[in-house]
């Protein structure tokens, strides 16, 4: 995973971190759309469970349609990372 691309997502910047991993605004290049992309820290993976609650995580939010949950558009592992890339909502402030 290049520091600047994953998959087909070009990384423009950090948005923010938690425990299981770096949420970045990036590009799709495909599309050329903004998505919020959550990559999966390396350490998560060391645990059998952080994989498989990072997949729940995407399969629970992709599952519901409500304006106050982002759409999950997309999970996959690519160049050494995994992630899940998400509508993309900015901010207040």
């Amino acid at each position: 995973m290049s520091s600047k691309s994953i998959s087909h997502y070009q990384i423009l910047h950090k948005l923010g971190e938690g425990g299981m991993g770096v949420v970045s605004l990036a590009k799709g290049t495909r599309l050329g759309s903004q998505v919020a992309l959550k990559i999966l820290r390396p350490e998560a993976l060391q645990r059998p469970e952080g994989r498989q609650r990072f997949i729940q995580e995407a399969r629970t939010a992709s599952s519901l349609n409500h304006p106050n949950i982002v759409t999950i558009h997309d999970i996959d592992d690519a160049d050494g990372g995994h992630f899940i890339a998400m509508e993309f909502v900015a901010g207040i402030g």
